[in-house]
This record gives C-alpha cells, structure tokens and sequence, in this order.
C-alpha cells in the first residue's frame, strides 16, 4: 500500500472517557472530524476560504469500525487514505492508531463540496481539485483495506 498521510496528533483527554473507563464511541468520531478538518486545510478549503468564498464541505456517508479500547491519556494519531475523488466529492478512509501501533479504529468517509449560498452540491474549484488529485497521487492505497465499503448486517446462519 502506500503511505497514509498523517492528520492529527493528540491524546485521549479526561472528557472522553465514559462509564467503561474507555474512550466514548462518539470520541473516536469526533478525531475523524478533527481529521476531516485537517483534509480541508490541506487541499485549501481553510476558514478564510470558507469565509470569502462560501464553500465548504459536507460529510454524506460515514461507516465507523471500532477495533480496540482507548484509555485516558493514551497519544494517537489519525491517518488518511485517498480511496476515490471526482469534481465535487472525496472518498476517503481514516485510521486511528493508539500507542505501540494500535489500530483502534477506522472510518470511511464520503465527502462533497457544497456552495454555502445556496447549500447545494457544488464542484470543487480548479485549486482545491488540483490538491485533491495531488493528495490522491500520494496516498491512494494499492489494495484497499478490507473496511472500506463493507455491509452492516446481521450473518444468518445457514
């Protein structure tokens, strides 16, 4: 595959710790936002952007995998992967280690460009798509990894 690029880096705070003595499932998505924000900085899309052009992004679709506990104080890093991109939309997954290389969790994630005037989907412009194309040259993975567009579901036993 070739390498993620790294979004975020931070540790696991006190207010994200529930009743299990873990992270709170809905913390784990509140780093892929934080990850998702860092996209939007990287391909341009900064709030002076936001502010003077009123554009932004929407996340559409979003497919969580919890895979391992986090614990108060533990450092992580959030990673991103470039699945599939066109004018206006980013598919992309997000992976959230802890300590010593843990794979805590991943997120996939389908993004579009919207027009904040008229709140429709909108393309991105020629500079934001160019860094899109550039991010994706990167770090779009050879195989994709086995999360990406899986069915939730209940297995009947046959």
């Amino acid at each position: 595959m070739s390498k993620p690029k790294l979004m975020i880096q931070d540790k696991v705070p006190e207010a994200w710790i529930d009743y299990n003595g873990h992270m709170n499932d809905a913390e784990y998505v509140r780093a892929f936002s934080w990850a998702v924000d860092a996209f939007m900085n990287s391909i341009g899309i900064t709030e002076d952007y936001r502010n003077k052009k009123q554009y932004t992004i929407y996340t559409m679709e979003t497919h969580v995998c919890y895979l391992d506990e986090m614990k108060l104080d533990e450092r992580f890093e959030v990673h991103m992967y470039v699945i599939d991109y066109d004018a206006k939309r980013a598919h992309l997954f997000f992976e959230l280690y802890g300590e010593n290389g843990k794979r805590a969790a991943t997120s996939e994630q389908m993004l579009m460009g919207i027009d904040q005037s008229t709140g429709k989907a909108s393309p991105f412009a020629e500079e934001i798509y160019s860094h899109v194309k550039e991010l994706a040259a990167k770090h779009t993975p050879i195989e994709k990894p086995k999360e990406v567009g899986r069915v939730i579901g209940v297995r009947k036993k046959k």
